[in-house]
């Protein structure tokens, strides 16, 4: 008796499901990406709260909104969806701390979107308050899992983060009166990202052997 075309369907569905795909490992995690973002979004951030500059005015406000959104926002996201999908669905990606980068870089990503989302729509900056704890935190694990791992360039990146987000919470709970420590941290850690992406990018690209 022959089958019928629903049953035909159904087995060939059963045989593709029980198909596996097997895809080599890659070492091109795309670290750049997400450092390259953030290290934006800090200098754009940290050099007016450091140096005054651009005076805030509703236009200003609204071009450094997009700008967080984009760069340290969408760029973080990117890399962290990219990394998880790696390690999760197509296994491509081996190292157990790039969970932590995964995990780092979405948080971060999706934060920023926040950030910059309040600047864009003028809201109020107190409740960064309590958002700074969280963030904390995390700058701490990873700190703790990169240096674990051995991987002291990436944990130099969450010491500043850990710096970042304290100074940011003294702030704003009202402890310190004055933007430019938060944005003297934004600055120094943009410029240690701008390094790791200049690392990642050699290293990858060329073969390089920068310390990362």
């Amino acid at each position: 008796m022959r089958p019928s075309p629903l049953t035909t369907i159904y087995r060939g569905y059963n045989r593709a499901m029980a198909t596996q795909f097997a895809l080599e490992p890659s070492v091109y995690v795309p670290l750049a990406i997400g450092f390259f973002g953030l290290a934006t979004g800090y200098f754009i951030f940290g050099g007016q709260e450091l140096f005054g500059w651009p005076r805030s005015s509703p236009e200003v406000d609204r071009s450094m909104g997009l700008w967080g959104v984009w760069m340290p926002g969408f760029m973080q996201l990117v890399a962290g969806t990219y990394i998880f999908v790696g390690l999760t669905w197509f296994q491509v990606f081996k190292g157990a701390p790039l969970y932590m980068a995964g995990l780092a870089f979405t948080a971060y990503g999706v934060h920023w979107f926040a950030l910059a989302g309040r600047r864009l729509i003028a809201g109020a900056p107190e409740p960064d308050a309590w958002m700074s704890i969280a963030f904390t935190l995390i700058s701490l694990l990873g700190l703790l899992v990169f240096w674990s791992a051995g991987d002291i360039p990436v944990a130099i990146i969450f010491i500043g983060l850990v710096l970042v987000y304290i100074s940011e919470g003294l702030e704003r709970f009202g402890v310190i009166k004055t933007p430019k420590v938060l944005g003297f941290f934004h600055v120094a850690t943009g410029i240690w990202l701008m390094y790791c992406t200049y690392a990642a990018t050699f290293n990858f690209a060329l073969g390089a052997h920068w310390w990362l």
